[in-house]
């Protein structure tokens, strides 16, 4: 391998080395169900402007891959109009007032097509990129992504989205087991609870990175630029 084919990046708990060739970036769920007032997230209670700071270093991230030419996946967390892919646990766990499917104020929650399941205009897909709906919090769960990833001889995987511990984790997770080398983006995740955020990033690289590594997007985009063939 050359030096032009691989890139090194600083990273936690020791340096991430990835194949050029082999590297792909998977934005989770930059949802306005996520995101905007009004959606899922509000609907359980938590305050959705937590989720906001991880936007602009994801558009950075997102902008160095398309730049590079490498494989951009995004994800939605959204269900069939009829709910026949939603668990009757799922569908009916916390409080309220509004549930999964209930007309709220951007259509449908979390239902496939509705206004509120779109990905967020600053992140919005481009012709080419790969668009995963996904009825659990893991992306691989139902879905194609394996073979969108095998397709594509994908063997490195660069993480950013939304919540940090629950859908970019299980997803981090579900690659680990698969074989992928997963790198989560720090500063282009969030979550509505901070304290989660920092927890998921100690579990993902501890024990030598037993799950992956965590690194900022500037020492991503850094190392994308210099490995430039």
């Amino acid at each position: 391998m050359t030096a032009a084919a691989t890139l090194t990046i600083p990273a936690e708990p020791y340096d991430y080395v990835a194949a050029r060739a082999g590297l792909a970036l998977i934005i989770i769920d930059m949802q306005r169900d996520f995101l905007e007032p009004g959606g899922f997230g509000a609907a359980l209670g938590n305050d959705v402007s937590l989720l906001r700071a991880s936007i602009a270093p994801t558009a950075r991230l997102l902008a160095g891959f398309r730049a590079a030419g490498l494989p951009v996946i995004h994800t939605r967390e959204c269900h069939l109009p009829d709910l026949s892919d939603c668990p009757p646990t799922k569908h009916g766990r916390g409080p309220g007032p509004l549930r999964i499917g209930d007309a709220g104020p951007m259509g449908r929650i979390l239902i496939q097509g509705e206004p509120g399941a779109a990905i967020i205009p600053e992140l919005a897909p481009v012709d080419g990129e790969v668009v995963i709906d996904k009825p659990g919090k893991g992306a691989f769960h139902a879905t194609p992504l394996m073979a969108e990833l095998q397709a594509r001889r994908v063997t490195h995987l660069v993480f950013a989205g939304v919540t940090t511990e629950v859908c970019v984790q299980t997803t981090m997770r579900e690659a680990n087991d698969r074989g992928f080398d997963c790198l989560l983006a720090i500063d282009a995740t969030d979550s509505y609870f901070p304290a989660f955020k920092a927890a998921t990033i100690a579990m993902v690289t501890a024990q030598a990175g037993i799950v992956g590594w965590a690194a900022p997007v500037d020492a991503i985009l850094t190392a994308l630029e210099a490995s430039r063939p």
